[in-house]
């Protein structure tokens, strides 16, 4: 099953002290109904490698899936449980042939975008900015709109991204998401993974369960 709550990280996270320790929390909070992405633009794939390997005992014991965004290479050598890939990453196909068959998601940001990546076979698609967010100051959000074409149209589970708070979960799963990718909603959070544990608190609501 392709996690729910996706704990994405950027140059800021990573680069704490004690990232390790939060993400080993996180993954604990979450289970195999969650993921961290390790995510950077800047940092070395030694130490992208590194992280992916001092997580694995947790990935091992939890459940929880560690996926490398972009990096191909990096997802192979440390045998991750995923690889994200995004707009400027190779294509699916083109990461299938490193990759075989890994989990693999993409990132898109219209419908038409996702429903190549699924005819591709992308796994599942990221799709967003839905909300507005501090990440894309000058970009518009783009609306549940997003979500519920992109869901009603491909085949393969949508994770939603871009601004998302727990009280938005009811709306985007109405909408069609599958699950939701989040970075400063937990990241940000003082404490990492009650934040990420009351994403899936309302998701588990929500379904009833």
């Amino acid at each position: 099953m392709i996690p729910l709550v996706h704990a994405v990280t950027g140059d800021g996270v990573l680069a704490r002290a004690d990232f390790v320790a939060r993400a080993r929390r996180v993954m604990e909070a979450l289970g195999p109904r969650g993921a961290v992405h390790v995510r950077s633009r800047v940092v070395p794939a030694a130490r992208l490698y590194e992280i992916a390997l001092a997580l694995g005992g947790v990935r091992e014991r939890t459940g929880a899936w560690v996926v490398i965004n972009d990096r191909v290479d990096v997802a192979v050598a440390a045998r991750a449980s995923a690889i994200q890939l995004t707009t400027r990453s190779l294509t699916v196909a083109d990461a299938r042939h490193m990759a075989g068959d890994m989990p693999m998601g993409a990132s898109a940001h219209a419908v038409d975008e996702a429903t190549s990546a699924a005819a591709d076979g992308a796994d599942w698609v990221v799709v967003g900015h839905v909300y507005e967010t501090p990440s894309h100051p000058d970009e518009p959000a783009r609306g549940l709109d997003l979500v519920r074409q992109t869901a009603a149209t491909v085949r393969v589970p949508v994770i939603a991204i871009g601004g998302i708070k727990p009280q938005h979960l009811d709306a985007l799963f109405d909408a069609g998401a599958h699950g939701v990718a989040v970075i400063s909603g937990i990241w940000g959070a003082a404490d990492a993974e009650r934040a990420a544990a009351d994403y899936l608190s309302r998701y588990e609501r929500h379904h009833g369960r």
